[in-house]
């Protein structure tokens, strides 16, 4: 996979929309996971804003991790400041948060495949947002927190939503088929989530706005994204699908944009509540067939859907249980996202432009 330290950031659009938000750079802003995937587009936004942001991060002198925010902090009115964070030390946030009105805590682990689910994704997503906002209870400045969690707290299999209402996602829904044993990583952002609006309704002084985005597409502003999305579309385009693709359902949404929701909810005063971020209902193998016109002459891109009776029986070299794949090839999956359109300003792309910019950066 080509670098993305060495594609340039002006082969796509770097640009985030934040026309009609009031944003304030009077004070700091504080990010956790400032070097993520969605981390840092969430960060390059407050920069070009022109917002001094505290950026939390593993390890300040990674030189190898931070290099990227350095960059576009000298090309941004913006000012970085970087700082230590670990979402399982309590208190390492505290000093990051100092002087901030605004916590945007976008740090969580995306992957699937783990050894361990408890260690690996359980314990840094609820550990981790019960560490950052007890540092938010101690610091008095504090009166805005955006927490990432994901449409995956709202559903476990895409065969849930046929039962709610409507069959599709809002602000209402919530993930409860997912488990430990089945779809942890679901099961551990609706753990996290839960938590954090238990933690804010026993206090009044600052106020709780999540971002639920469907699955993030688009380019990375570092060099090794470590989300699933980039594993999932890399199957897509590497020859191992070359034989066909599952129709599991999904939606998917450009990481511009949900970095643009994340930013109109931590300065947008009526910001409240949960808002779903997702620009397109579809599934695997229709978003790879987006693929087509502009790589379909060089790329090994599957040209059919796989039938559900051989999906199944490819669930080991797939990744998935069998469980998982009966209970979401086949079935549709529709998000709402009305409330962020309407109250955030979103303004969504098509799934084939975030794909086009996703996978140029990632050829080598």
């Amino acid at each position: 996979m080509r670098s993305s330290e060495t594609h340039s950031i002006n082969d796509f659009d770097s640009s985030i929309d934040l026309s009609g938000i009031p944003v304030d750079t009077s004070g700091p802003v504080m990010v956790t996971g400032a070097t993520g995937y969605l981390g840092s587009w969430v960060t390059k936004g407050l920069l070009d804003a022109g917002i001094t942001v505290h950026a939390a991060v593993r390890d300040p002198q990674n030189m190898n991790k931070v290099a990227h925010l350095n960059r576009m902090t000298e090309q941004a009115p913006g000012t970085l400041r970087l700082f230590a964070g670990d979402l399982l030390q309590p208190g390492s946030y505290d000093e990051a948060m100092e002087g901030c009105a605004v916590v945007i805590h976008t740090a969580s682990p995306f992957i699937r495949a783990v050894d361990d689910p408890q260690h690996d994704l359980i314990e840094p997503a609820l550990e981790g947002t019960r560490n950052v906002l007890a540092g938010v209870g101690r610091s008095p400045s504090v009166t805005r927190v955006v927490l990432t969690s994901s449409i995956a707290a709202m559903y476990g299999d895409a065969a849930d939503i046929e039962g709610y209402p409507g069959r599709i996602l809002t602000e209402t829904s919530w993930n409860t088929t997912s488990s430990l044993s089945h779809e942890p990583y679901p099961y551990s952002k609706t753990l996290a989530e839960k938590e954090a609006w238990r933690l804010a309704a026993g206090q009044d002084r600052w106020r709780l706005v999540t971002i639920n985005p469907s699955m993030i597409l688009g380019p990375s502003l570092g060099s090794a994204p470590t989300s699933e999305s980039f594993s999932t579309i890399r199957m897509m385009i590497d020859g191992t699908a070359r034989l066909g693709a599952p129709r599991v359902g999904i939606s998917v949404v450009d990481v511009r944009e949900v970095a643009q929701a994340h930013i109109a909810a931590a300065f947008l005063p009526e910001a409240h509540g949960r808002y779903i971020a997702s620009a397109e209902d579809t599934d695997i193998f229709a978003l790879t067939s987006t693929l087509l016109p502009r790589f379909g002459g060089s790329l090994p891109l599957p040209r059919r859907a796989l039938p559900r009776p051989v999906v199944l029986a490819m669930a080991s070299r797939l990744g998935q249980t069998r469980t998982y794949l009966r209970r979401n090839v086949g079935y549709t999956v529709r998000a709402d996202a009305t409330r962020s359109r309407r109250e955030l300003g979103t303004r969504y792309r098509p799934a084939q432009a975030s794909m086009e910019d996703m996978v140029e950066q990632m050829l080598p």
